[in-house]
C-alpha cells in the first residue's frame, strides 16, 4: 500500500484530477444524483488526452462519445416531472431485448478489432474495441435510466482493469476496480428505487 501511495504521490496532476472526476461520475450517478453528468464532462476531456498520448485510440473516441452523452444525460435527466425524485423513472428491459443487443455489439465489435487491428498501431484491438462498444451502449442506458446498465458496466470494468494494468495506467486499474464495487451498489440502489417506484401503481389496483 505504501508503495502505491509513493506511486500516486508521482503521477501527473491531469491524470489525477481525471481519477477523481471519473470516479466522482460514477458516485454521483449510482445515487442518481444529476450532478454525475457535469463531472463526467471534466474526466472525458482529460482522458481523452492521455488515451491518445498511450496508443488506446479506441477509449480515446470512446471519451469523445462520453463527453457527448454526458450533455445529453444532463438534458434528459432534467426533464424530470415536477414533484417526481430521479430514482422514480428508472425503468427495466426484457432479457429478451438484452440478448439481441449482446448479439448485435459483438458482432461489431469483432468488426471494429478487425479493422483496428489491420489498420492502426493500437493495442488490443479486439479487446479495446469490445469494451469500446459495450461502453457506448451502457452509457446510452444510463442516460435512460435503464436499470440494466449496471450489469453491463461490471463486465466492461473489469475487462478494463486488465487492459490498464498492461499499459501501466495503475492508478486507472484501480480505478476501475472501485468502479466494480461502485456499478454493483448502483444496480442494487437502482433496483430498490425501481421498486419502491412501483408500489404506488400496485397499490392503486388493489384497492379498485
Amino acid at each position: 500500500m505504501s508503495a502505491f501511495v509513493d506511486y500516486i504521490a508521482t503521477l501527473p496532476l491531469w491524470e489525477l484530477i481525471a481519477v477523481f472526476t471519473a470516479l466522482l461520475y460514477v458516485v454521483l450517478a449510482a445515487r442518481v444524483n444529476i450532478w454525475c453528468w457535469p463531472a463526467a464532462l471534466i474526466s472525458t476531456l482529460i482522458y481523452t488526452a492521455i488515451f491518445y498520448d498511450v496508443y488506446l485510440w479506441m477509449d480515446g473516441l470512446l471519451q469523445v462519445y462520453y463527453f457527448v452523452m454526458a450533455i445529453y444525460g444532463w438534458f434528459m435527466w432534467q426533464k424530470q416531472p415536477p414533484g417526481e425524485s430521479l430514482g422514480s423513472s428508472i425503468i427495466r428491459w426484457r432479457l429478451s431485448t438484452h440478448l439481441i443487443a449482446i448479439a448485435a455489439l459483438s458482432v461489431l465489435s469483432l468488426a471494429l478489432g478487425w479493422l483496428m487491428d489491420t489498420y492502426t498501431p493500437t493495442d488490443f484491438p479486439y479487446i479495446d474495441s469490445a469494451t469500446t462498444v459495450f461502453a457506448v451502449f451502457a452509457t446510452y442506458l444510463v442516460a435512460r435510466k435503464v436499470l440494466e446498465n449496471w450489469l453491463y458496466w461490471v463486465v466492461i470494468d473489469l475487462v478494463s482493469i486488465y487492459i490498464y494494468i498492461e499499459k501501466s495506467l495503475q492508478p486507472t486499474a484501480v480505478l476501475f476496480a472501485i468502479y466494480v464495487v461502485i456499478a454493483v451498489y448502483g444496480y442494487i440502489n437502482w433496483r430498490a428505487k425501481y421498486h419502491q417506484a412501483q408500489l404506488p401503481a400496485h397499490a392503486s389496483l388493489t384497492t379498485e
